[in-house]
């Protein structure tokens, strides 16, 4: 079968030989990476045959029909396509693959889980993203409890001092900004900026554990 990504050697993924890594070592990544960025067919192509073993590890061990399987395979190079320019560490490139095949396999599960097999005409009848009154309540009252924590978090954290506070609201930007951009935005040496970090997030955690004691 030959997709829109690369060449499989069977219809069959379980015939896939599931070898991490495939033919490419660890090493050749990033320069297989950095040639396709730039528009080199033949490393795009030794990219996929080499990985595609990898990403076939990851749906065989989620267990997915053939079908499904095939789905979450082209979707994953669909994704490693959209972000091949902004992978920051083109040589763990297969780190980035595996996790997402991992998503989207939880993605099908998750949706899978969804459907339920019944000859009950009431359940049937029922849209798919209708709630029961139990439902709706539980779901009301775990967004409260969220809405509270994350109030209780943020007033907690406007108690910290200015650099702290600082430095903590830039890091949960998104997408989170880099060392070198952070180093420059707040006049934080790069190699300061893990240790304050640490710091930081120490004494927000004891200050939530001192009002949740309290």
């Amino acid at each position: 079968m030959r997709s829109g990504t690369g060449t499989l050697r069977s219809t069959a993924y379980d015939d896939v030989p599931y070898t991490r890594g495939g033919a490419v070592d660890r090493t050749e990544v990033g320069a297989l990476v950095q040639s396709a960025v730039d528009g080199d067919a033949a490393a795009w192509k030794a990219l996929v045959e080499g990985m595609s073993p990898l990403v076939w590890s990851v749906v065989r061990a989620h267990r997915l029909s053939e079908a499904d399987g095939h789905e979450v395979y082209q979707t994953v190079w669909f994704r490693f396509a959209q972000h091949l320019g902004r992978i920051r560490e083109p040589d763990k490139a297969g780190a980035w693959l595996a996790s997402t095949a991992r998503n989207e396999c939880l993605k099908v599960l998750k949706a899978m889980a969804r459907l339920t097999l019944t000859d009950d005409p009431r359940v049937l009848d029922r849209a798919s993203d209708e709630q029961t009154p139990e439902e709706s309540l539980i779901a009301s009252e775990e967004a409260a409890d969220r809405a509270e924590r994350s109030r209780r978090l943020w007033q907690e954290l406007d108690a910290l001092g200015e650099r702290c506070r600082q430095l903590l609201r830039v890091l949960v930007a998104s997408p989170p900004p880099s060392y070198v951009e952070i180093s420059a935005a707040l006049g934080i040496a790069v190699g300061s900026i893990g240790p304050l970090r640490q710091r930081c997030l120490r004494r927000l955690r004891a200050r939530m554990d001192a009002r949740g004691a309290a």
